[in-house]
């Protein structure tokens, strides 16, 4: 299995590590004609990049993307697109001294013990500077999906940090208030308690962890196969591949271990159309693994960064020496504002590939959505992706 790609017919295939030259990604089975511009891309990397606030690493990276193949005269060919993205203010010489000398939480020692070596220049491949190209395949993704007969949105905030928890708010204001703040939570009064919060760790030289809650509205029913190619299963994998991902949920999550079946248990009604439909979503509109037409919702938890300036103690392999540590450098002391786009980005990634998978939009043309490419809905026969 190749751990370094993520997909099925849209297949996202990354490169680079986070204090090398450039990071780098492929995104193959992308359909032609669909209309695509480095802006596009750019929007989306913009709102992931470092040094955005006081509240972010204060690395300066522009993080502008070069497209270099699969576009032209700015439509998709239905050839393998191909995104950079130069690494303009790397500094490795700060972390020479973890070279032996693992940090605490990080992938350092679990990294050389697998491969006998590591890119050790800002944690290499296991930093969370990777997820840039994540973001890059979801902008590609989203423009598909938008340009396609389906009104699908995705929509994620932060939900959470520390103790701090938002109260829950409407897809509207996702969309109206979500960018409105260093934090980006869709909740103006909880997310100046979250600031001033993760000011007060940020002085302390520790940090805080937190959560992203996401939604997706319009995704439509048959998505996903029975068992392990759940659209559950796999966007769990999607999801929890996130760097400092440590809990995935949707629908009633945890909470469902509070519920007897009998209140958790969705009745059956006709909708406007006649078909039928669950009344409310618990399931976070997913049952039996597959789409129910209703809203995908949930939540991704991520732990407390742990590049931190307060003194921790390590071992060296090499020296056999116990030594205590100050890790320096620019680092985040919170994760789930910046991992917004990320999260957004997964869904994208993953719904545009079962309903790739599912016949929902031509793979080859993007004008082709019907025909031999349509599966209408039937009760009897969910699409088997």
């Amino acid at each position: 299995m190749n751990g370094n790609e993520f997909g099925r017919l849209f297949r996202m295939t990354t490169y680079g590590e986070s204090h090398g030259d450039a990071m780098g990604v492929t995104v193959s089975g992308c359909p032609a004609g669909v209309e695509l511009s480095v802006e596009d891309v750019q929007h989306e990397l913009d709102r992931r990049k470092p040094g955005q606030s006081m509240i972010t690493t204060s690395r300066g990276e522009p993080d502008a993307v070069v497209v270099n193949s699969g576009v032209q005269d700015g439509y998709t060919t239905g050839t393998p697109i191909g995104m950079v993205v130069q690494n303009k203010d790397a500094r490795s010489g700060k972390y020479e001294p973890y070279v032996t000398a693992p940090r605490p939480s990080h992938g350092d020692f679990t990294y050389s013990a697998k491969f006998g070596t590591r890119n050790w220049g800002g944690g290499g491949r296991s930093s969370a500077r990777e997820t840039v190209n994540w973001v890059a395949a979801g902008a590609v993704a989203k423009q598909v999906i938008e340009q396609s007969d389906y009104d699908i949105e995705v929509k994620a905030h932060v939900n959470q940090i520390g103790d701090v928890e938002a109260p829950e708010v409407s897809f509207d204001d996702l969309r109206e208030h979500t960018e409105e703040n260093d934090v980006r939570c869709a909740h103006p009064e909880t997310a100046a308690e979250m600031q001033e919060l993760i000011e007060e760790y940020q002085k302390e030289g520790d940090s805080i962890g937190g959560s992203i809650y996401f939604e997706a509205q319009g995704v439509p029913r048959g998505l996903g196969a029975p068992r392990f190619d759940s659209f559950s299963a796999r966007l769990g994998q999607a999801l929890m591949s996130v760097p400092a991902a440590t809990a995935f949920e949707f629908g009633l999550g945890r909470e469902a271990r509070e519920w007897t079946g009998h209140d958790r248990n969705e009745n059956w009604e006709f909708s406007e159309e006649g078909d039928p439909r669950p009344v409310g979503n618990k399931h976070g509109g997913i049952q039996g693994g597959i789409t129910t037409g209703e809203p995908v919702y949930g939540e991704l938890t991520l732990h407390a960064p742990t590049s931190i300036p307060k003194k921790q103690r390590t071992v060296d392999w090499e020296t056999g020496e116990e030594k205590e540590i100050q890790v320096v450098g620019r680092h985040d002391p919170v994760l789930p504002p910046r991992g917004v786009p990320v999260v957004e980005a997964m869904l994208y990634v993953t719904i545009l590939d079962f309903m790739l998978l599912g016949g929902r939009i031509n793979p080859d043309r993007l004008d082709g959505q019907a025909g031999e490419y349509d599966t209408p809905y039937h009760p009897s026969s969910p699409d088997n992706e």
